[in-house]
């Protein structure tokens, strides 16, 4: 265990390529899934949150259900449709650092939604009186409730972004965690594991938790603004 520690050590002071292929593709994948993730879901939740229409509720519903969606099953639906039987094989996404970016959209959009509706909800009465008061309209209402949710708008990045970098189901069906082209950090733990090759693993799981470490200490700052 201790061999193993040091020379993970060794890999991350020594900038191993392999290593850097890995955080690369690990970095690409989830900084464009959680950003497609904030823009479409911040104006949903938002929406949600602010609304009051028939099927609200049922709305509601669907989209804490899909933020529990087991990652194999968003996996399995993207495999099918994009697999050589799949309706959309000719795009040719499958084992493509695209396609593991639109499966982690798919995963992550449903909880930038659900936190921002949550949020709104409560906001929402005051800020309606005084866009009222104000003489607003619909627009400028919508910007005066995303300047009141500029600090739940983070959070909410930085929990996509959070469970976008941990996912490993999803990403390995329909990556494939092929080595130098779709590898990300957990499913290179998983692999190089299985392999006996501790090192590697141990080293990943050093700089992911490292991350998941820096990402809770923001998340954690901006929750305590948002209390005071």
């Amino acid at each position: 265990m201790g061999s193993a520690l040091q020379k993970a050590l060794a890999l991350i002071l020594s900038a191993d390529a392999e290593l850097l292929n890995i955080l690369s593709v690990t970095a690409r994948m989830s900084l464009q899934s959680s950003l497609i993730a904030l823009l479409l879901g911040v104006p949903l939740g938002i929406w949600l949150g602010a609304c009051r229409f028939p099927g609200r509720g049922a709305l509601v519903v669907v989209n804490r259900t899909l933020m529990g969606m087991p990652p194999v099953v968003c996996g399995l639906l993207f495999y099918m449709l994009f697999s050589g039987v799949g309706p959309f094989r000719h795009m040719k996404l499958l084992f493509t650092v695209q396609i593991m970016v639109m499966a982690q959209v798919v995963l992550i959009t449903p909880i930038v939604v659900g936190n921002m509706e949550t949020y709104v909800a409560g906001i929402a009465p005051a800020v309606r009186e005084t866009a009222k008061g104000l003489g607003l309209g619909g627009i400028k209402t919508f910007a005066l409730l995303c300047n009141e949710c500029v600090y739940p708008i983070i959070s909410a990045y930085l929990l996509a972004f959070a469970r976008s970098i941990a996912e490993v189901g999803a990403v390995s069906m329909v990556g494939g965690a092929i080595s130098w082209k779709t590898n990300v950090m957990t499913t290179a733990i998983m692999q190089y594991t299985n392999r006996g090759n501790f090192s590697l693993g141990i080293a990943l799981g050093m700089i992911l938790l490292a991350v998941s470490l820096f990402v809770n200490i923001v998340i954690s700052l901006v929750q305590r603004r948002l209390s005071r």
